[in-house]
Parts: structure tokens; C-alpha cells; sequence
């Protein structure tokens, strides 16, 4: 595992009890050319807010500490 998805990881586990809390959880997939994947799971995996958590929460928080990723997508 690099460097930066260990970072990924950790930023991943600081979000999870956030979303745990509403029911949810998240799993990381894989980084690939700069895009993180994951899976939303649970409660956050049907949720009519899944679009804004993924990128205003988790896309936000990974940008912030990991400048090149250029994306993050749920996938399903």
C-alpha cells in the first residue's frame, strides 16, 4: 500500500463514525490515476444526501489533506 493510501485510509477512518452514526459506513476500493474509489455502504448507500456526502464531506476532507486526488467516486 503507498503512501498516500494509507493517508486516504486515515482520513476515511476519521469520517467513518460520522457516518456509522446515520447508519452508514464506507469502505476504500482503490486509487487509480488520481481518483479515489469507494463504496458507501449501509444507510449512506440509499440515502437522497449520498451525492452531497460524497463530495461536500468526503471529497472535501481527502482534497484538503491530499491535493492531487482529483475526485472521489462511490461506486456501487
Amino acid at each position: 500500500m503507498t503512501e498516500i493510501e494509507n493517508k486516504i485510509i486515515n482520513i476515511i477512518d476519521e469520517l467513518r463514525p460520522f457516518l456509522i452514526s446515520d447508519g452508514g459506513d464506507i469502505k476504500f476500493i482503490k486509487l487509480e490515476n488520481n481518483i479515489v474509489y469507494i463504496k458507501l455502504l449501509g444507510a449512506c448507500s440509499t440515502c437522497q444526501m449520498v451525492d452531497i456526502t460524497l463530495k461536500e464531506v468526503i471529497e472535501t476532507a481527502i482534497k484538503n489533506e491530499i491535493p492531487e486526488i482529483n475526485e472521489v467516486v462511490n461506486i456501487n
